[in-house]
């Protein structure tokens, strides 16, 4: 995949969580600091240990961030999707990634410079006022994924995440349809379910004509229902 790309950083950075709250004047301060990258499906953009340069936002594509045990099994901790941003915490921490991340999927990511920040942060306090602001929405939907995964029965969760999914999804004769960009393993993982756990609740969700399974596509045939199991 190509490592450069014309995109216009002064209108995509607003877009950040992070960013936000800035002034144009800060973004076009910032811009020119910033990084494409383009990383094929498989690619680690980074290992556990590593130490940080920055931070990520996605574009396009999907990122998995996940921990690997000595015995070898995987943990996925988040999976970002585009539109979000990861390694903001770590940079600021200045300590090495506790996660790997990898793609999975042809990926366009933009790297935020570390020290463009710091440099920022330290000329102008009203910049760490609006990253502060950021922050804290990314803050508040994180403790809301927890409680999420943490507190709800596997089919709550299962029809969880196709909900969000089907926010963005293509629909079909009227009913979305939910395409699984990740394996079935990794979004199991995601959601703190086993994928023994999952393809049942999937395939008790079809028993009940709620879902139709074709492949990677799930289509929602009742999300009334799904909303309320």
């Amino acid at each position: 995949m190509p490592e450069s790309k014309n995109l216009d950083l002064n209108l995509l950075l607003p877009r950040l969580s992070m960013f936000s709250q800035l002034t144009s004047e800060q973004i076009a301060r910032l811009a020119p600091q910033c990084r494409y990258r383009a990383i094929s499906k498989g690619e680690i953009l980074f290992q556990r240990g590593d130490p940080p340069h920055g931070f990520y936002h996605v574009v396009a594509g999907q990122v998995k961030l996940a921990l690997s045990s000595r015995e070898g099994s995987e943990k996925v901790v988040e999976i970002i999707g585009a539109g979000n941003s990861f390694g903001e915490a770590v940079m600021f921490l200045d300590r090495p990634y506790p996660v790997y991340a990898e793609a999975l999927a042809n990926s366009e990511l933009i790297q935020v410079s570390q020290a463009a920040v710091f440099s920022l942060l330290d000329a102008d306090p009203s910049f760490a006022r609006g990253m502060l602001a950021g922050m804290a929405i990314r803050l508040h939907t994180l403790i809301r994924d927890v409680e999420s995964y943490s507190m709800r029965s596997a089919t709550q969760r299962v029809t969880g995440y196709l909900l969000s999914e089907a926010n963005v999804a293509p629909c079909a004769d009227g009913a979305p349809v939910v395409h699984l960009a990740a394996s079935k393993q990794v979004i199991a993982s995601r959601l703190n379910l086993t994928p023994e756990t999952f393809s049942r609740t999937l395939h008790m969700l079809v028993e009940k004509g709620l879902i139709r399974v074709a492949g990677r596509d799930i289509t929602l045939l009742d999300t009334k229902a799904l909303a309320s199991p």
